[in-house]
């Protein structure tokens, strides 16, 4: 179990160093042509190792991957949109209601109120820190958490169809192709650059293959709500990265503000859990 929760966190870094990454060229290509290139390049990675079968697979098989690279790609685009806007780790704050909100959602216990209760606070105090949000940063970050949480009840329908890493890598092709149009529109003059496609092939492999590939490995022999309780320390390393890579400072009210959705997080896992083994 320690090799497995040595990799979550491992996930966890890679991702949140994959955002940093991506927000610093974002005076360069812009976060919608950072998205594209994080999925084309995720999609041209993943697909060098898996072969999807594709022929003979009945309608629903297509729904459900439907409606997790929908989930997957617009996810990703709000939650792009929101960083270019305000500090990395209050966006991912503000992102991470979606998975809490599912996990309430199908909480039972009268305890969990108090969690919705420490989340809001943490959301209401955010509002109070003077010049770190902005109305369209705090909006996007909130449409990315309506993703996150659509990716979470997405999953395990397409996780029955297509086995492994199958629909992520679909869903990213997907995305690379329905976004092709808009961003070489718009930022040609930018995907001429190599140096943005080496950094984009890291944000690829930061962002996406590496970061699955050590979730799914882990899930293997790691408790479900070990996971989800490791994920929720997310929003801190979000700040961290983007401290140590961009030097995004936060307020201690901003801190105050992550750690009680992030103990939020804790609490309804952890009750979750106790609940489910009664």
């Amino acid at each position: 179990m320690r090799k497995a929760i040595v990799m979550t966190l491992a996930a966890i870094v890679s991702v949140q160093l994959g955002s940093a990454f991506a927000k610093d060229l974002f005076p360069v290509a812009g976060p919608l042509a950072m998205v594209w290139i994080r999925v084309t390049t995720g999609a041209i990675l993943l697909l060098l190792f898996v072969r999807p079968k594709l022929r003979g697979r009945p309608r629903s098989d297509w729904g459900s991957l439907l409606w997790y690279a929908v989930s997957l790609v617009g996810m990703n685009i709000a939650f792009y949109q929101a960083m270019a806007r305000i500090p990395i780790g209050l966006a991912v704050t503000i992102e991470f209601l979606g998975p809490l909100g599912v996990a309430i959602a199908k909480s039972r216990g009268a305890r969990d109120l108090i969690w919705v209760g420490l989340a809001g606070a943490g959301v209401a105090m955010l509002g109070w820190s003077p010049g770190s949000l902005t109305w369209s940063g705090v909006g996007f970050a909130l449409l990315a958490a309506a993703g996150w949480a659509s990716y979470i009840l997405a999953a395990p329908n397409v996780g029955r169809s297509w086995p492994g890493v199958q629909p992520v890598a679909l869903a990213n092709l997907l995305g690379a192709v329905v976004l092709i149009g808009p961003v070489v529109g718009l930022y040609h003059h930018v995907l001429i650059n190599p140096w943005v496609w080496v950094i984009g092939l890291g944000v690829g492999l930061l962002s996406s293959v590496i970061p699955y590939w050590l979730e799914l490995a882990a899930l293997r022999t790691l408790d479900q709500r070990i996971f989800s309780i490791l994920m929720s320390i997310e929003p801190a390393m979000g700040a961290l990265s983007a401290l140590i890579i961009l030097g995004e400072r936060l307020s201690p009210t901003d801190l105050i503000a992550m750690a009680c959705v992030i103990a939020a997080s804790v609490g309804v896992t952890y009750t979750a859990g106790r609940a489910a083994k009664r």
